[in-house]
């Protein structure tokens, strides 16, 4: 672990609940990783994606439900290689070969990865081919192949084909006069071989259009009916629109003899670099970086296995590629595509809908500023409606006392209502600050959008500081009331999207605090301005004292064990992989201090260790939503102490970005906290898996007589039974019933 030093110091006694155990840290000297006790993060992620697709095979989930796991393993593992094999394969090329803690270089990473990576593509695929799509026609939903088809389906298929397929297609050859084309990110191809009726061979490169649905609706009867896009039904019959384009490839190619039809996707680096020190205008910059994405270095090709070995040679060569690159897999090539049929009026195929719950305070206050004056609310989503966060911004943008609101923004959705109330605060006249995070990955386009949108309206728009990411999640709003201000704040894990709330699960806090108002306002000054703010009175921020209060925090629950042998630590955050962080938990196991780690991905610590890590275990769950809160509990004597936060315990987390943990101090909320669902997390025995010293993850199931316990399910119990939810639906306040509606009455995504 790296010594403290002065800066350090200073920075950390700014919180007064941590100083105390400062020189313990101070004291330690540095700790060179030893690799036996590290794991390698990017395998551990990639057993959290195998994770994701043991839940596509679990007969316990409903069908749709097993095929939209299905879809989500696909995407995480596009995003897997567009940004860490990425990322491993550059530090290859470059010849970087420095070991990470774990003692493996990147050549030996990649190599691990390969292998896993094979056998869950072809356990996929047979999933896929063997147990989902038949099942699915069972049902009445049948993803047909081509030959498949009635001749009246085919005749539908075909003049779906000449209407809207044929017009929108762009073959390219590829001859002395037609270099190779540029194949873009993620998508889908068709490799041609041709033969010109002089014998010659020729190759083309056909793009599947990604402006169309990937599967394809045809009419049950045959009818000749219009398949429009989007068009929704209980029952019906698809089939994959490169079969549909392979099939019809004649009238692309009049004249010429088709040899060979193969589709394949490819991969590319998609993690922008920015080089921020050089840039004039950070938004023109990101926009010129995002113009250029698309023509990151190749990464993967994916394919069938009746790829000729000639075909698979062209396109490595082309894309500067290897043959140990090509991953080859049975069937549709990037089943993501299978989220369209969740889209299917199937209840029955689908996890049971809810309504989240509204507290009961924020039901019974004539507006929410004025439940928050009551007490410290705690909203945990999905089980708690997003509706509350939306009506904090929209009833500050209405209030005329409000003289400010102020807010960062990292992934917020292509139709915001958040941003719509921000916009509309400021051409009410109020003072409107917002941080917009334009490099957060996935959402460069929308943050731009909405950049200019706000600037329009006259808000006062800032896009962070040089060589550091925005990741918090705070919103400020400041009041006049009577002769002073009072200053509201929300702040959570997860982000001011809609969307996400319903499949995400993340907590947030409202609070009317003076101390972590103050806090949040010095924060804003320090994204907004030039504050070289380094002490907090409550707030634990990254870059300046997250590191140093966290480990603090550990060392004291250290000397507690010590005094009174009752030291525990609970930590619940997506990844684990800081060394310094990893190498104090040690240190508190050691001292016998009990932890535990409820980690969702990365995990490069080893339990169970003898003499290291014995009194750690570290749990994963992956059920219904996707596990996003970040909650750091620790006993203190009885003194027990909580934060919440945007933060995971990762170097790039605590040391390039700007991120901030919250102290819980209502005591209700944090017995909530503690009994309710951290320690409820440990208790599953259907959806959790534990992690071993080998590495490898272990499910948990009931013991003899003990029933089952599914974490997420309980939770959705917990936010009130049907009658409950009646009575406190026609008492809200209209604006609640629809925030509910909009929000709350869907079956959740988990990506």
């Amino acid at each position: 672990m790296p010594t403290e030093d002065k800066d350090t110091k200073e920075v950390a006694q700014g919180n007064g609940h941590i100083a105390a155990a400062l020189e313990d840290i101070i004291a330690l000297q540095p700790v060179a990783p030893k690799p036996e006790l590290y794991i390698n993060p990017l395998i551990s992620l990639l057993e959290f994606h195998a994770r994701v697709l043991e839940e596509a095979t679990d007969r316990h989930n409903p069908l749709l439900e097993r095929a939209r796991f299905l879809s989500i393993f696909n995407s995480n593992l596009d995003e897997f290689f567009m940004i860490r094999m990425a990322g491993l394969r550059e530090h290859v090329v470059a010849g970087i070969g420095e070991p990470g803690p774990d003692g493996m270089s990147p050549v030996e990473v990649m190599s691990v990865l390969r292998a896993r990576t094979l056998p869950l593509l072809e356990a996929q695929s047979n999933l896929y081919n063997d147990v989902l799509r038949p099942a699915l026609a069972k049902q009445g939903i049948t993803v047909a192949d081509y030959d498949e088809l009635s001749s009246d389906q085919q005749k539908a298929a075909q003049e779906y084909f000449d209407r809207m397929v044929f017009p929108v297609c762009t073959p390219l050859a590829v001859d002395p006069g037609h270099p190779f084309p540029h194949i873009s990110n993620l998508s889908l191809n068709l490799a041609v071989e041709l033969q010109e009726p002089n014998g010659q061979r020729r190759f083309a490169r056909v793009k599947v259009p990604n402006v169309l649905p990937r599967l394809v609706p045809l009419p049950a009867n045959g009818s000749g009916t219009r398949m429009r896009r989007g068009h929704e039904r209980s029952v019906g019959t698809f089939i994959w629109l490169e079969q549909l384009l392979a099939a019809n490839l004649g009238a692309l190619f009049p004249q010429m003899t088709l040899l060979e039809v193969h589709p394949f996707r490819v991969i590319r680096d998609a993690d922008m670099e920015i080089q921020e020190h050089e840039a004039d205008d950070l938004l023109e910059t990101v926009e010129r970086s995002l113009s250029r994405q698309r023509f990151g270095s190749a990464v993967a090709i994916f394919a069938n296995p009746e790829m000729p070995q000639h075909l698979r040679q062209l396109l490595t060569d082309n894309l500067d590629l290897n043959f140990g690159d090509v991953y080859v897999t049975h069937g549709p090539l990037g089943l993501s595509s299978l989220a369209d049929l969740y889209r299917l009026d199937r209840p029955d195929l689908k996890d049971a809908p809810f309504t989240p719950h509204v507290p009961a305070v924020i039901r019974t206050s004539p507006n929410i500023l004025q439940a928050i004056q009551q007490s410290d609310i705690l909203l945990h989503h999905p089980f708690d409606s997003f509706g509350p966060v939306i009506d904090f911004i929209r009833t500050a943008a209405a209030d005329p006392d409000v003289l400010a609101i102020k807010q960062t923004l990292y992934r917020v959705g292509n139709h915001s209502p958040i941003v719509e109330a921000l916009l509309e605060a400021a051409e009410a006249g109020k003072q409107v600050a917002v941080l917009v995070e334009l490099k957060a990955r996935g959402d460069e386009e929308n943050n731009i959008e909405w950049a200019r949108a706000l600037e329009q309206v006259g808000v006062h728009v800032t896009y962070g500081l040089i060589g550091l990411k925005t990741h918090c999640k705070v919103a400020l709003v400041v009041r006049k009331e009577g002769d002073g201000i009072r200053r509201y704040v929300h702040t959570g894990t997860g982000n001011y999207n809609p969307s996400t709330a319903r499949g995400y699960t993340d907590i947030g806090l409202l609070t009317c605090s003076p101390e972590i108002g103050a806090d949040v306002s010095e924060l804003f000054n320090y994204l907004t301005g030039y504050s070289k703010q380094t002490q907090y009175r409550k707030l634990l921020v990254a870059p300046i004292t997250q590191r140093a209060g966290l480990l603090a925090l550990i060392e004291r629950e250290i000397k507690r064990q010590r005094e009174g042998g009752d030291g525990r630590i609970i930590f619940k955050a997506n990844h684990l992989v800081d060394p310094a962080i990893i190498e104090a938990l040690y240190r508190a196991s050691g001292a016998g201090v009990q932890v535990d780690l409820i980690i969702r991905g990365m995990c490069a610590l080893r339990p169970g260790i003898k003499d290291v890590s014995e009194k750690i275990k570290v749990t994963r769950v992956v059920g219904r939503f996707l596990e996003h809160s970040r909650v750091f509990y620790f006993r203190n004597g009885g003194k027990e102490e909580m934060l919440i936060g945007s933060a995971d315990l990762m170097q790039r987390n605590l040391d390039r970005r700007v991120e901030a943990l919250c102290p819980i101090e209502d005591e209700a909320i944090r017995t909530h906290l503690l009994n309710d669902v951290l320690e409820a997390y440990l208790r599953d025995n259907v959806k959790a898996s534990v992690l071993q010293p080998e590495g490898n993850y272990v499910r948990r199931t009931p013991s003899k007589g003990e029933p089952p316990f599914n974490v997420q399910a309980d939770l959705i119990k917990q936010a009130g039974n049907e009658s409950e939810i009646t009575v406190s639906l026609s008492a809200l306040p209209k604006r609640y019933r629809k925030h509910l509606s909009n929000y709350g009455r869907s079956t959740l995504r988990n990506s």
